[in-house]
């Protein structure tokens, strides 16, 4: 055997026609086992894996790439199975660097041919994952009943034991959204900063998505989520939206991933859910 390779790392490069040189853990996130492989045909393959739940979560993230991959550069989806009871991913290896001045640029342009990708329907005919999270995206032809039934609602039920005001929030939902009818565009769904990057060419690249068709501005938001305002090189590329969005309404988009992380982690991210409901106002 390969040097660090495991008996599944050796099945997938015999999947690819190949056989292991080298592997090697890299970070890839909290939720999968992430490795890169190096080849004895030259070729580096990124490969995500794990066992139980991972198998229902690999299958969503493969179908999401292979609905983005028309529209915007994401990895290369190469190979997908099981062995052992460890279901996996592999994917071509991208050597990423962070956006700058130069690459926001691209990145804005690529967003906005996906945001320009639209249907009648709000969802997707299969559900997701947001994080370790299922996402519901049964089509809804509104904007405003499928953020609330789909994603706010599912999200306060996991969150009931915090005690937060439930119908207080929903009907401060349904003010911010009343009036608000965007064409529903084909998103990333969670678009944060650490899922967006550049190739050595400039090209902008997306990854771990969590797709459906909805509001535009929800994927705005995410980007800017944890990491601030989007520089002015991003809008001389991205042209689907104009204008800043409505601050309340972007805080109403923060909610759903503030309740996604106290979900997940737990109280830490209380301050976050409460800042965004005292900004938009609920």
């Amino acid at each position: 055997m390969s040097t660090g390779a495991t008996p599944v790392d050796e099945g997938i490069a015999e999947s690819l026609g190949s056989a292991v040189c080298e592997a090697s853990p890299v970070g890839g996130g909290c939720i999968h086992h992430a490795r890169r492989l190096e080849l004895a045909d030259g070729r580096r393959v990124f490969v995500k894996s794990g066992a139980g739940q991972a198998a229902a979560m690999l299958e969503a993230e493969a179908r999401g790439l292979e609905l983005l991959a028309p529209h915007i550069r994401v990895p290369q989806l190469l190979a997908k199975g099981e062995m052992g009871g460890v279901h996996w991913l592999a994917m071509e290896w991208l050597d990423l660097r962070p956006l700058d001045a130069w690459t926001w640029e691209n990145f804005g342009r690529a967003l906005d041919g996906l945001h320009r990708v639209t249907r009648p329907m709000c969802g997707l005919e299969q559900d997701n994952f947001i994080g370790g999270t299922p996402q519901e995206n049964g089509p809804l032809r509104s904007w405003c009943e499928f953020f609330i039934e789909r994603r706010l609602k599912p999200q306060l039920r996991l969150a009931r034991k915090h005690h937060l005001p439930e119908r207080e929030i929903v009907a401060a939902a349904e003010r911010l959204l009343a009036d608000h009818h965007p064409v529903p565009s084909l998103l990333h769904g969670d678009l944060w900063s650490g899922n967006a990057a550049a190739l050595p060419d400039g090209a902008g690249v997306v990854f771990d998505p969590a797709p459906y068709f909805g509001d535009a501005e929800t994927d705005i938001a995410m980007l800017q989520l944890f990491s601030g305002a989007l520089p002015a090189a991003f809008y001389r590329g991205y042209q689907w939206l104009s204008g800043t969005p409505d601050r309340r309404r972007r805080r109403l988009y923060d909610l759903y991933h503030a309740l996604n992380h106290l979900n997940l982690f737990g109280t830490s991210y209380l301050s976050m859910v409460r800042r965004c409901l005292d900004e938009m106002g609920s």
